[in-house]
C-alpha cells in the first residue's frame, strides 16, 4: 500500500515521524509552540515593564532566595536531559527504558513544581500578595503561568505512561511521546530564560 511502513525488520530508526499522521502531529506541535512563545514573549515583556513598581512591598532582592531557585533549575534541567535520553531509547525499540526515563522526568518535574509551590506560600508569607503591587502580580502571573505549564506536561506525560505501559512501542504512540518530549524542553527554554530575566536580574538589582 501506498505510504505504509513496512514493519518486518522492526520499527524504522525515527518511528515517531514514519507515518503521515506523526508528521502532521509534529508540524501541528510547532505552529502550537509558535503562538506559545509569543505568549510568553508578552508576560516577559509586562514583567519587565512593572518589575520596579513594588509600591512599598517587598522587591525581588529582599525575597529570592538563589540556592532555592538552583536546586528548581537542576530538577528542570535534568528533567529534560532523561526526556533526551527516553527518546533515544525510543528510537532504539527500548521501550522499558524509555517509560523508567519519562518516569524518572515525571517524578523530577513533581520536585520542581513542589519547591515552586513552596516558593510561593513563602513570599506569601513574607508579604507578597498576588496584589501586593504591579511587580507581584507580574511576577506571579508569568512564574505562575510556566508552573501550569508544568502541570499539564506532567499530566500529559503520565497519561501517556499509563496508557502504554503495556503495549511496547509502536507508530501509534512513538508521535505521541516525542512531541511530548518536545513540549517538555519548551517548558525547560521557557524556565531558563525566567531564570535568567526575573531570579537573576532581580537579585542582582539589575
Amino acid at each position: 500500500m501506498a505510504g505504509s511502513v513496512d514493519l518486518s525488520k522492526g520499527l524504522p530508526s525515527h518511528p515517531e515521524k514514519s507515518t503521515l499522521e506523526g508528521k502532521n502531529k509534529f508540524l501541528g506541535f510547532w505552529i502550537f509552540l509558535g503562538g506559545e512563545t509569543i505568549m510568553f514573549a508578552t508576560f516577559f515583556g509586562t514583567f519587565l515593564g512593572l518589575r520596579e513598581g513594588t509600591a512599598g512591598g517587598p522587591s525581588a532582592e529582599e525575597l529570592f532566595s538563589m540556592p532555592l531557585v538552583f536546586i528548581m533549575t537542576m530538577l528542570l534541567l535534568t528533567s529534560s536531559l532523561t526526556s533526551v535520553l527516553a527518546m533515544f531509547s525510543m528510537k532504539k525499540n527500548n521501550f522499558k527504558n524509555m517509560l523508567v526515563l519519562m518516569i524518572v522526568t515525571v517524578l523530577l518535574g513533581v520536585g520542581f513544581l513542589g519547591f515552586e509551590i513552596y516558593e510561593f506560600v513563602e513570599y506569601v508569607h513574607h508579604g507578597l500578595g498576588y496584589t501586593t503591587s504591579a511587580f507581584a502580580s507580574s511576577f506571579y502571573t508569568l512564574v505562575g503561568l510556566h508552573g501550569a505549564h508544568v502541570l499539564f506536561g506532567l499530566c500529559w506525560i503520565t497519561t501517556l505512561i499509563i496508557r502504554y505501559s503495556r503495549s511496547g512501542i509502536t507508530l501509534t504512540n512513538a508521535p505521541k511521546f516525542y512531541v511530548a518530549s518536545l513540549y517538555w524542553h519548551f517548558i525547560d527554554v521557557v524556565w531558563v530564560f525566567i531564570f535568567t530575566v526575573v531570579y537573576l536580574m532581580g537579585i542582582g538589582g539589575a
